[in-house]
């Protein structure tokens, strides 16, 4: 997630002044951002020692840290957001890393790949695994452990006791709020803990 409209768009979920969590922060660029634009703190957790060493160079606070062994780390309720963008694909244990962000932060702010998405659909009804710009890689060498869709977070929301308080597809930097399961390559969910 680097296009500077799609960071726009999920940092105005983000109150300003909040303090931040942002976990499989990359090389830190979100996070820069919302302490530059929105006078956010907070700190970004990584496990790619380039990715480290390029937050430290924006001036982002950063903990190395494998996130598939949890976030022992931090108490309830010590951030009043924790972003996971992009991260949920790549993790061996996602839900136990959804209910740790809800623990950690007042609220939580997922996106991530919609497999839904309808070129992603076509893609498979030809018989082929999608490549694209949001799934870039082949099937055999992709990062990610798994795929997902718009409605599958819906479902683990509700199963884990969260509740939405917003949620929507983001396609070329701008918000789509109908039909965003087959009609945006990112999903984007805003929640926090309470039921669904």
């Amino acid at each position: 997630m680097t296009e500077k409209t799609t960071m726009q768009a999920i940092a105005a979920l983000v109150p300003e002044g909040a303090r931040v969590l942002d976990l499989g922060c990359g090389d830190g660029a979100l996070l820069d951002y919302l302490q530059r634009e929105r006078a956010c703190s907070g700190y970004g957790v990584e496990i790619s020692d380039a990715n480290v060493l390029a937050c430290v160079r924006r001036g982002v606070n950063v903990v190395q840290l494998n996130l598939d062994e949890g976030l022992a780390l931090f108490e309830d309720d010590s951030f009043d957001v924790v972003l996971q963008i992009d991260t949920l694909p790549h993790l061996r244990n996602a839900e136990v890393m959804l209910r740790e962000t809800a623990r950690v932060g007042r609220t939580g702010i997922v996106a991530f790949p919609n497999f839904a998405h309808w070129p992603n659909r076509l893609s498979v009804l030809r018989g082929r695994m999608p490549v694209t710009r949001r799934l870039p890689y082949q099937w055999y060498d992709t990062p990610n452990i798994r795929v997902g869709t718009y409605k599958d977070f819906e479902v683990l929301a509700h199963k884990n006791q969260l509740r939405i308080l917003d949620s929507f597809g983001l396609q070329d930097g701008r918000a789509v709020r109908f039909l965003p399961n087959a009609r945006a390559g990112t999903a984007v969910f805003h929640f926090e803990r309470g039921g669904a």
